[in-house]
Formats: structure tokens, sequence, C-alpha cells
């Protein structure tokens, strides 16, 4: 939820913001009557309360006609002060339900445009060149016993798959080293629930009524998660936090679940886009002022994931039109694919800055001993897709997999060998 005194005091920023992502700006101007007409009322309602009190304490020194005069006012004023007490309700509820709908404003600095608008900030490592045919990661899967999408579909249905074997240990491995790497940089490790109340996910930026992503159990009123951003962000909802503590760092092991409902014929093949998957999620608490800091603090961590299972990746600067409801800016890791010849996303972090906060009630007391809305960021740690890029880079013309060498502890293999062997 973005703020109202920056509304009040800088509309035109939150009119750019909207511009840069493709969004009416309109709803400034409707904004900003809401807010007018609810404090008038709220105004309204004030006066007529403290007129009433006022009464209330002259009838008792009254007498005679006078009594009767202050009485016949009160009784008006109950009314009065009811109905301005309505109206100013009504009004503030219309400006939240309607805040509530108003995406984050953009950081300054992050490209305009749409999906094809990211700017591609650098390019690192060395695209592997091979002497045979490469396989792509269905084939090397299926060759090492390590994906079985065919039973996968036949349990579950299309987008569902079995990593099994040396699959499992490699997703297990990664996981693990990506947990370890989030603890020996501070971050608590979490273990969260998959399943939350419609107040967390809405809280976290995800509109519950019309997004067709999210799988709902509606007898039991609960989301199932696409990331565990989602539980980490509302872990702290209604709470003030120790200044002292900040920045406040978690890092989230927990299945994820996307119903892909827009992306019929899109990733058909593999397990590139799934229903379900494994992800460790980092996800801080700080100052605001200290959130951009931070960010390229979480993406410096990305990275070096990524350096650790050696694969060449580039790093972009999302563009404001292709950015989620809650991100001010966002960037993406995207790991080269040789079967597809280009990148693809394999890790996401996003500057929320104080907007998951003023929704969830998340605050800590400055040094002034007023409170304030905490940041919030986010950021992809590893995930399942890394299986894809880590098989397709690192495979051998026998259509084995050599394992990357600071993985090999958590997998307990060096390479990965096919079944026929």
């Amino acid at each position: 939820m973005i703020d109202l005194r920056t509304l009040r005091e800088d509309p035109d920023r939150l009119r750019a913001s909207q511009r840069v992502r493709g969004e009416d700006d309109s709803i400034v101007e409707t904004l900003l009557s809401l807010d007018e007409r609810r404090r008038a009322a709220l105004n309204t309602f004030e006066s007529l309360r403290a007129e009433q009190k006022s009464i209330g304490k002259s009838v008792s020194r009254a007498s005679g006609d006078e009594r009767q005069a202050l009485l016949d006012r009160a009784k008006e004023l109950a009314a009065q002060v009811k109905a301005a007490e309505t109206e100013a309700a009504a009004l503030a509820s219309e400006l939240d339900d309607l805040l509530m709908t108003v995406p984050n404003i953009v950081e300054e600095g992050a490209p305009s445009g749409g999906e094809d608008d990211y700017v591609v900030l650098e390019e690192i490592g060395e695209k592997p060149v091979f002497d045979f045919e490469p396989r792509d990661h269905v084939e090397l899967g299926e060759l090492l016993g390590a994906i079985d999408i065919e039973r996968g579909a036949k349990v579950s249905g299309a987008r569902f798959f079995f990593l099994r074997g040396v699959g499992a240990r490699l997703q297990l491995g990664l996981l693990n080293m990506a947990m370890q790497q989030a603890i020996e940089a501070g971050f608590t490790p979490m273990i969260t629930p998959v399943l939350v109340k419609p107040e967390s996910m809405q809280g976290t930026g995800f509109h519950v009524a019309h997004d067709k992503e999210i799988y709902r159990l509606p007898e039991d009123d609960l989301y199932l998660v696409g990331t565990s951003e989602v539980p980490l962000a509302a872990y702290h909802s209604d709470e003030i936090l120790d200044r002292a503590s900040l920045p406040m760092r978690y890092a989230g092991w927990s299945s994820c679940f996307r119903r892909e409902a827009g992306s019929y014929g899109k990733d058909t093949r593999g397990i590139i886009r799934v229903h379900q998957f494994d992800k460790v999620e980092m996800f801080s608490y700080c100052r605001p002022e200290d959130s951009h800091e931070e960010h390229l603090r979480l993406l410096a961590w990305e990275k070096e994931m990524l350096e650790k299972v050696e694969l060449p990746y580039r790093v972009i600067d999302t563009a404001a039109g292709d950015l989620g409801t809650s991100a001010a800016r966002k960037y993406d890791c995207e790991a080269w694919i040789p079967s597809q010849g280009r990148y693809r996303e394999l890790t996401s972090t996003s500057n929320c800055t104080d907007f998951q906060a003023r929704r969830l009630k998340v605050r800590y007391k400055d040094e002034d001993g007023k409170p304030h809305h905490v940041a919030t960021l986010n950021g992809t740690l590893a995930t399942t897709r890394w299986i894809v890029a880590i098989l397709e880079n690192h495979q051998q013309a026998d259509g084995s997999v050599v394992v990357p060498k600071a993985l090999r502890p958590y997998v307990g293999l060096d390479v990965l060998e096919p079944l026929s062997r």
C-alpha cells in the first residue's frame, strides 16, 4: 500500500509511476478526491463530537428552558454525529479498498516499458561449446533416471513430475547449499507453511480474488503459496520490531505452487514451468532508507550461488511494466540454456520498499520513538528450475553430467552417470 502522505505531498511521483507501469494515472485524482472528502468528513465528525461533549457537560449545570434547549440540541447532535461518523468510515473504507489496488511506486532509474524492455546490466561466465550434439534436460533427466515426467503426469496431471535418484539428490544438495550460504551470511533458516490465510496473501500484494495463478482451498479459506515470500512477509505482521535488530534476514525453504493459468502452450516440455517446485527464498526487513543497498546485497548473494554452480548467466534490470504489484525495482539473473539457445530466469530479487509493510502493519520504532514502517525485500537463492541449467551446461557426450565442484559435497557425487552403466 502506498503512503498517503507521499500521495498528498508529491502526487506527480505516483502519476509518473503509473505511466511507466502502463497503468491509468487518473486514479491519482480519484485517490486525492477521496482522501480530501474523508478528511473533511472526519473533521465534521470531530467538530460535532466536541460540541456534543461540551453540551453534555453543560446540561448538568442548566435548568428550565435553557436545560430543555440543550437537551434538544444534544438529541440533534447525536443523530448528526452518527451520520458524520458513518460517512467518514464509509469514505475511509472506500479509500483503503482503492489503495489496495494501486501498485508500488517504481524506484527512480528502473527502465520504462514492458516485458521485453529490460536492460542487461552484465553477462558473466563462458557459454559452453560442445563438440557433440547437446541434449536437453528432459533427455538427460531420462538417461540419468533423474526426472520422470511421464509418471508425474500419470499421477497428478500436466506440469507435474517426479525427481528420483540423482535428480532428488541434486535438488536436495542444491537447496542445502543455498541454505548453508544463507546461514553463513547471517540469515535465520526457516521452514515455512505453504498454506496461508487470505490476509497474508493480500498483505504481500497478491489479489486473491483476481489472481488466476493462485491455488485456493475454498472450504478452509486458505491459499497455497507460490513463494515463501508470502509467509515470511506475514511473519511479523501487526508487530513493532526492535530497530537494533534491523536488518532482519530470513531464508525460507518451501514447496511452491502455481497454476500457470496464462501459460498455455509455453514451456510444455520439461520442468521449466511447472505447478510445484521447491525453493530457498531470502527475505529481509530493513529501514526504508537502507533498502536500495540491501537490494544490491541480495543480488550479490544470488550471483554468488550462480557462480558456485558454474553457470553462465546475465543480470537484467526489469522494466517497470513487468514489475509485480509490490516491487519498486527488480533484478533477474538468467542462466544460459544450451538447448534453447537463450537465457532463462533462475533468480529474481525485488525491493518492495514499505509497500508490503503498510498492508501487513510491520513497523519499527526509530530514534524519535515513533513507529515507522519497515521496508521488505525478497530474492531467490535456489530453486528446482536450476536443475535444468546445471544438467544442460555440465553435460558430457556420453550423457553423464559433471557436478559443479562446490556442489559435490552436498550431492555426494562428482559425476551423474547414465543408468545404463
